[in-house]
């Protein structure tokens, strides 16, 4: 690791201070319904203080602790996803004038500045992609707005959940770039490392001191030891060719038969966009508006063309997922859509494991507990 700065514990509280001088409105991790999300912080002792979270296939549960520590947790469902490419968001309207004559008039977009604070190192892959898709060439006017405004303040996971598997991506666990500082949590403080020219203007108005090489020692450490702690993988970097290969391979009438459609792994992976657009318009003629809502390619509706549905069971759609998140993607941007943050694991109903899955598809052979992505017992 490379030299870094400390700030001590006791001495947080800085970092959400200088955050509101500076004019920004502040989101980070909170408890909330038996999970960690996203939500405004005001405080540092709003964090997850000595919280920890069990994830399995099909399961989530926070635990307490007893500890000091703020981000001693994987992840959540959420990821940055929701804060840049909305879940609903007005793209236009048309309005009818007093000539009679309509008119199509873009929706304002409203620049913010906002830090979210906890971002972890596979959200910041995924938020690569994110960019990929929605900032390069024309860029989504909503999404560039509120991306042009973001603070990113990441935080090394040194407790990576049964399901991670971002080290086999390469996304993880450590923060490398995206962020515009990154911290490692040790028991006393944090080791502070800014990235970027605003986060270089954050870090001198806090109260930091030169880190020690022990505290350098124990964070490299602890990331190690959360690499090594990642049992699960994909049987590969790239599988475009062995998934396109293995279309008809008997596997995916097996996922399907487990499968529920109910869309779980798509609303919480921080790289997938598909969407639909609908007109909504006002009772009188007076105005219509072009909303866009998040879509999933395992709806019935999502693959509908010229009066019939292209892929109308599940075992079509979970197939068009897996092969475009793992294989199409590569044509696309150039790596796999996958960050390894296992939330589709957990939050499956069911406990389906793509790890699993993409192993047995493209041939490899998989533990007998990974090999059907079991459930465990709540």
């Amino acid at each position: 690791m490379t030299s870094a700065s400390f700030l001590p514990r006791d001495r947080l509280q800085a970092l959400f201070d200088r955050l509101r001088e500076q004019g920004y409105r502040c989101v980070g991790p909170r408890v909330r319904d038996g999970t960690v999300i996203y939500d405004d912080l005001t405080d540092a002792a709003n964090l997850p203080v000595g919280i920890g979270a069990r994830q399995a296939p099909g399961s989530y549960r926070l635990t307490h602790e007893g500890h000091s520590r703020c981000f001693a947790w994987a992840n959540g469902p959420q990821a940055l996803k929701p804060l840049l490419f909305a879940p609903r968001e007005s793209l236009w309207r048309a309005v009818r004038h007093d000539d009679g004559r309509m008119r199509f008039e873009p929706t304002a977009q409203q620049s913010r500045q906002l830090a979210v604070v906890g971002v972890r190192a596979c959200d910041l892959a995924a938020l690569t992609l994110q960019d990929a898709h929605f900032a390069a060439d024309i860029a989504d006017a909503g999404y560039a707005s509120r991306r042009g405004g973001l603070l990113l303040i990441g935080v090394d996971c040194t407790h990576p959940a049964d399901t991670c598997f971002c080290a086999s991506t390469g996304d993880g666990p450590g923060i490398g770039s995206g962020a515009d500082i990154a911290l490692s949590e040790l028991e006393s403080g944090f080791l502070v490392r800014p990235n970027s020219a605003a986060g270089a203007l954050l870090c001198d108005a806090l109260p930091l001191r030169d880190a020690s090489d022990d505290e350098l020692y124990t964070a490299a450490a602890e990331l190690e030891s959360a690499r090594s702690k990642q049992h699960r993988r994909l049987p590969g970097r790239n599988l475009r060719d062995a998934l396109f290969a293995n279309l008809d391979h008997p596997r995916w009438n097996d996922v399907a038969g487990r499968c529920l459609s109910c869309g779980n792994c798509v609303a919480v992976c921080p790289t997938c966009f598909c969407s639909t657009e609908r007109e909504e318009a006002a009772f009188d003629g007076s105005e219509s508006t072009r909303v866009r809502l998040w879509d999933s390619c395992f709806s019935a509706e999502h693959s509908y063309l010229h009066g019939r549905l292209l892929r109308p069971d599940t075992r079509t759609r979970y197939r068009q997922w897996l092969t475009h998140k793992l294989g199409g993607w590569h044509d696309q941007y150039g790596r796999s859509g996958c960050v390894g943050c296992g939330r589709c694991i957990t939050w499956c109903p069911v406990g389906i494991d793509i790890s699993a899955e993409a192993a047995a598809i493209c041939g490899e052979t998989v533990e007998p507990g990974e090999a059907r992505g079991t459930r465990e017992g709540s």
